[in-house]
């Protein structure tokens, strides 16, 4: 699956600014943490996880020819720093998924300049041609890489963005029971996801968001 090689890019980058943003977020809030300990970077470097960055999507990417799954290394937060736990919180979540929507603007705006470029500009190399065609396939897959992440971080099973939406909203005590499943929530979701219901339901969400950002690039690109 060689080919498929074309979203690599995009996926790091989209972790990275997702784990960033986390960061951005928490700074604003009172939480210097991930700044102090040099997060708030666009470098991939201090954001590359292995497993989660590297070994995870290449598996899935040459086993099933498309990324399932991926992530960075968490960002530091110290929730202490926050002047309102809760609250705080949700915002610091809910901001990784959101920033991958906006990446995935991003990837609209891309693909439309690059193939109006294509339109004007006389492409009679098979380099360039080759390189137009990449480009063209990496910020389409990104589109729907970007939006397949931020619906996949909102699922609400810990460890996930959605599961301290959960959390914040819980009591006390149910809020540190349900967290309580940490790491092994990911072995949960893994599962569900091979749920046929949930796996449609998630596919339809999908479809549902991705439809705005093609719709854009038809009425733009004829």
């Amino acid at each position: 699956m060689l080919e498929q090689l074309y979203i690599l890019p995009i996926l790091l980058f989209s972790v990275v600014i997702h784990e960033v943003a986390h960061g951005w977020m928490a700074l604003k809030l009172g939480d210097p943490t991930a700044k102090q300990m040099g997060r708030l970077t666009l470098n991939p470097i201090p954001h590359i996880d292995p497993i989660g960055s590297i070994l995870v999507p290449m598996f899935s990417l040459f086993v099933a020819g498309r990324v399932f799954i991926a992530w960075a290394k968490p960002v530091p937060i110290n929730p202490y720093n926050f002047s309102d736990y809760r609250r705080d919180d949700i915002l610091v979540s809910i901001v990784g998924p959101i920033s991958n929507l906006l990446v995935g603007l991003g990837c609209t705006i891309m693909f439309i300049l690059i193939a109006l470029l294509g339109q004007v500009v006389p492409i009679n190399n098979p380099v360039i041609e080759e390189a137009f065609s990449f480009f063209l396939k990496m910020f389409a897959g990104g589109i729907t890489l970007n939006v397949v992440l931020a619906v996949f971080n909102l699922i609400p099973i810990p460890p996930l963005d959605g599961s301290h939406v959960v959390a914040a909203l819980l009591p006390a005590e149910m809020s540190e029971q349900y967290q309580r499943l940490g790491f092994y929530g990911i072995f949960i979701v893994l599962i569900i996801m091979r749920w046929q219901p949930f796996s449609m339901l998630f596919s339809n969400i999908i479809s549902i968001l991705t439809y705005p950002y093609f719709m854009l690039i038809h009425l733009v690109v004829q």
